[in-house]
């Protein structure tokens, strides 16, 4: 038993592994700090929850490899209670957050993610991709002002270096990480040549304890469900959107498969543990997870290497890790874009459906103008939605014949539901069809209650020319939910198929 859960966790590439956590653990440093400035909390708060749900997530989470820290999504969200109720309400949503997201697994919807429509899984990683890019241009302002003159040539030319070294490198070697070189390298090149230039101690100090773990002082009343519900209900809807589409991207990376219920628990019990110990929440990250897989990073050790690397920066290593400049992190973060953005969308253009690009760029836009995810990602699903129902409407036909009688013989194919309906009327003249009419259903599904309402009203039409309609393979809720052409259906319990109708009567 020991030695199959040590076979079962134990990385297939321990070096890969180890080299890419500390790669991402440097990347981490920035964007937690950055993060937490954006909800207006202390740095250490950002960093502690980057160590937390990083640990977390990758010891039980679903899919090795990702990783897991504070996010730009969840300080957006947090922002305003902070500033409204204060931290301790912060923690305390948090951990509502976790519990919401351990339901959300328990309860197996973590496998809804797998319906998201394909464009709306591009306009969101084109989407991050561009959130990430304009992250990286604000930091080319001071105080609201741009940076010019010679510091802004010195930043240009560092972020150069380093994205040559990222780009290049592996054509000479993949012994160790690019990224981490590329770090490496840059720093010590300012430190020897004098650069001046700002470094991560000039946005703020890392420097702290062990997180401590704590109750957060609130009441424990109605009244303070009141308050952090709807911030947790956001937060945790944001962070599982983000963190199962993330959990896609990496398994298209690696062509491997996730466990979206899995990570879903495994998000929850992070945020949990982490607004126990004084953490602002998180999700996955999707720069730092395309990091670590570009860095060779496919097990769980890399994510546990990131998170304890991060920790040890915060209590031994904090004077050194401040010393590595803005630009080296902005070069790196600019080389994630360019491998996020999925590219192949600019020849989309013209050879897939319009209602598809529209769907897309929608997604992205409201990613970058909103930071709210959750909100891209339902916009989304809904555009997609009636785009299907729009093309499936008009997939709608019938094949006609004759039978030995010289009767009209229909055969419906596609589906019948509120979108198709009209164009199902469209398809028949009573007028102009015998006395006797057939309507074979054998090859078509009837879906909802605007479709039962379509064959009623088409056994009124041919009722009211005198015209008798008789209807086959319809299913037994079909006849059980029709009125006026209830006694027109045909029953043939051998042929005849099962499938569901969705209505209010049969709910």
């Amino acid at each position: 038993m020991l030695f199959s859960l040590i076979h079962k966790y134990l990385s297939v590439n321990p070096k890969n592994d180890i080299l890419s956590g500390l790669t991402v653990a440097l990347a981490l440093v920035p964007e937690a700090v950055a993060f937490a400035l954006l909800a207006g909390v202390s740095p250490l708060v950002g960093l502690y929850a980057a160590f937390t749900i990083g640990l977390v997530t990758s010891i039980i989470g679903g899919r090795p490899g990702m990783i897991s820290g504070a996010t730009g999504a969840i300080a957006v969200v947090i922002g305003t209670l902070v500033a409204m109720h204060g931290v301790a309400y912060l923690f305390a949503a948090v951990i509502l957050t976790g519990i919401l997201q351990i339901a959300f697994g328990l309860f197996k919807l973590g496998k809804f993610i797998r319906l998201v429509p394909h464009p709306v899984f591009l306009g969101f990683v084109n989407g991050i991709a561009m959130v990430i890019f304009i992250g990286q241009i604000k930091q080319f302002k001071i105080d609201g002002a741009w940076i010019t003159g010679e510091p802004l040539l010195i930043m240009l030319g560092i972020i150069a270096a380093t994205m040559a070294i990222i780009q290049f490198l592996p054509r000479f070697t993949k012994a160790v990480p690019e990224i981490l070189v590329a770090v490496i390298v840059g720093s010590l090149a300012v430190i020897w040549l004098g650069l001046d230039t700002r470094t991560v101690g000039d946005i703020a100090s890392i420097k702290g304890g062990f997180p401590a773990f704590h109750i957060p002082d609130v009441a424990f009343n109605w009244q303070t469900l009141q308050i952090i519900f709807p911030y947790a209900l956001t937060m945790a809807l944001v962070g599982l959107i983000e963190s199962l589409l993330t959990l896609n991207l990496v398994d298209d990376l690696t062509e491997t498969t996730g466990q979206p219920n899995r990570e879903s628990i495994g998000q929850g019990v992070a945020n949990t543990i982490t607004g126990l110990f004084g953490g602002m929440g998180g999700c996955a990250m999707v720069g730092q997870s395309i990091i670590n897989v570009k860095s060779g990073g496919r097990g769980r050790l890399s994510g546990v290497v990131a998170s304890v690397a991060l920790l040890l920066f915060i209590l031994y290593l904090s004077e050194y890790i401040e010393m590595i400049p803005i630009a080296v992190l902005i070069g790196v973060m600019f080389m994630v874009v360019i491998g996020t953005f999925e590219w192949c969308t600019l020849r989309l253009f013209g050879k897939i459906p319009a209602l598809d690009i529209v769907t897309g760029i929608s997604v992205a836009a409201i990613t970058v103008l909103t930071d709210n995810l959750a909100l891209a990602v339902i916009v989304g699903v809904i555009l997609s939605a009636l785009s299907f129902a729009w093309e499936s409407a008009s997939k709608i036909f019938i094949k006609s014949s004759k039978n030995d009688k010289g009767d009209n013989v229909y055969k419906i194919n596609g589906t019948l539901f509120f979108a198709s309906k009209e164009h199902f009327q469209e398809l028949f003249n009573p007028k102009a069809d015998s006395n006797d009419v057939y309507v074979d259903f054998g090859n078509a599904r009837v879906l909802d209650h605007s479709a039962i309402q379509a064959i009623d009203k088409l056994a009124m039409r041919y009722k009211r020319v005198g015209k008798t309609l008789h209807l086959q393979h319809l299913s037994a809720e079909c006849r059980l939910l029709l009125k006026a052409a209830k006694n027109l259906v045909e029953v043939n319990v051998l042929e005849d198929p099962t499938y569901h109708v969705a209505d209010d009567k049969l709910a």
